[in-house]
């Protein structure tokens, strides 16, 4: 069973940063061995940042009606998000069980992205938005959409 704790290291030591955390390390034994993976966080700030562009674009994004065997076909908000991704060029081939080759978004996980490559990634996802989407809108039209979002989240 995985227990994710997120600790800060004191004194060449790991403590957990709050109480919650502290309270997960309570059913591990003493001087038991365990095996931990450690990430650097990126700023969470930023990627709740990311996640009001999308919602904001999301919003805009007014697709043709499409059906499929007799049904309406929604639009999908994850599919949205990892078409942004890929067409803001992190994407990778894959090769499916029908012989295809897709295109899938790359994780932009904390442990799969670092700082610098996410924030890469943001400011490819705006030109993306601002090409196919929200084309009345300038970069900084959508900034200050973006922040209203975030002030009122």
């Amino acid at each position: 069973m995985a227990t994710e704790i997120i600790v800060k290291k004191i004194n060449n030591s790991f403590v957990p940063v709050d109480d919650l955390n502290l309270e997960k390390m309570t059913g591990f034994k003493e001087l038991g061995e365990y095996r931990a993976t450690f990430t650097h966080p990126r700023n969470i700030q930023f990627h709740r940042k990311f996640f009001a562009l999308l919602d904001v674009a999301f919003d805009a994004w007014e697709p043709s009606p499409v059906e499929y065997k007799g049904q309406v076909i929604e639009k999908n908000r994850q599919r949205f998000r990892k078409d942004l991704i890929i067409l803001a060029g992190f994407g990778e081939p894959i090769f499916n069980i029908k012989g295809e080759v897709r295109y899938e978004a790359k994780s932009i996980s904390f442990a799969k992205m670092n700082s610098e490559e996410f924030e890469n990634l943001y400011s490819k996802v705006i030109d993306v938005i601002l090409r196919r989407i929200l084309t009345n809108y300038t970069r900084d039209d959508l900034d200050q959409v973006v922040q209203k979002v975030l002030n009122f989240g």
